[in-house]
């Protein structure tokens, strides 16, 4: 990639993070994306600029994703980047057409949120032991922050001491497109939060800013957290997933079948429209139905 391109490229991130507000993780997925075409376009051994690149270029590298077996849904992301991209271009003048702009997104089956049942939940929290030192204390309270709020895994890592209201029973929390939410802690959490800190400042000599910490008492990073929470869902559940987004899908789906609101689920959720929420009235009516079949004697 020229020095030009490059630099394009790079307006055309921090005009991603800075304008639109995208998280780093979704800027870095966009960056990927367009040196992965760019990659494309300059094989074999050619030099093409990807801001030359039309319609049937973008045809051909979908369909070598396609037949690479890259998911549906991560060429759909890929022909996005792409889309936003040229549009930007059109923006600043540096192309006159966008050649995305016919390209289709390809069709995808829709995928039900996978959980975790309330019993392996209330398993994990009873009668797995965690130790009462700090990273025993820690990784309870890590699995139980993504459980009990329903938070992004980005958004945990971001949590700091400050942003829990102790007396007001609630945190405040800065999700997606840097739009801030207030959630409610129930009190075991809130317990949970007060004797952690208690112990994190005997560790200590100094305050942290964030709340949760690694091992080597720095930030939490994605990695590390996800291995945490698959190697407790491993004690509990046999399910093939096992992610911190897991927890966040259980955390909605049993609110939604014990009753909750959608709106107020989609709330906690941080969800910018209902249509995201509403997955999970696939699982609940999964669970209605098992209720009627035990239930009614016609069933």
């Amino acid at each position: 990639m020229n020095n030009n391109l490059t630099e394009l490229v790079d307006f055309f991130l921090s005009y991603l993070q800075n304008e639109k507000r995208l998280s780093p993780h979704t800027v870095l997925a966009y960056k990927i994306d367009l040196l992965q075409f760019q990659a494309f376009l300059n094989a074999p051994n050619t030099e093409f600029d990807i801001i030359k690149a039309e319609y049937q270029d973008i045809r051909r590298w979908i369909v070598q994703l396609s037949e690479n077996e890259i998911d549906n849904r991560s060429i759909n992301r890929k022909i996005a980047s792409l889309r936003a991209f040229f549009k930007f271009l059109q923006i600043k003048k540096k192309v006159e057409v966008n050649p995305v702009a016919l390209v289709k997104s390809l069709k995808i089956a829709k995928r039900l949120p996978v959980y975790v049942e309330e019993k392996p939940m209330e398993n994990l929290f009873a009668d797995i032991e965690f130790a009462e030192d700090f990273e025993g204390l820690r990784d309870k309270l890590l699995l139980e922050m993504l459980y009990g709020t329903g938070i992004r895994l980005s958004e945990l890592i971001n949590i700091k001491v400050s942003d829990v209201d102790v007396f007001g029973r609630k945190i405040t929390v800065l999700g997606k497109r840097n739009k801030y939410r207030v959630i409610p802690l129930h009190q075991t959490l809130l317990d949970l939060i007060q004797t952690y800190l208690k112990v994190k400042r005997e560790y200590f000599d100094s305050e942290y800013d964030y709340l949760i910490l690694t091992d080597k008492y720095e930030q939490l990073y994605r990695v590390f957290v996800q291995r945490k929470v698959k190697h407790y869902l491993e004690l509990v559940t046999t399910i093939s997933k096992k992610s911190p987004h897991v927890l966040r899908h259980s955390f909605a789906t049993h609110l939604l079948n014990r009753g909750a609101d959608l709106n107020a689920i989609k709330e906690l959720l941080g969800h910018s429209n209902l249509a995201a929420t509403q997955i999970y009235t696939h699982n609940s009516i999964s669970q209605l139905k098992e209720v009627y079949k035990k239930a009614h004697p016609k069933a």
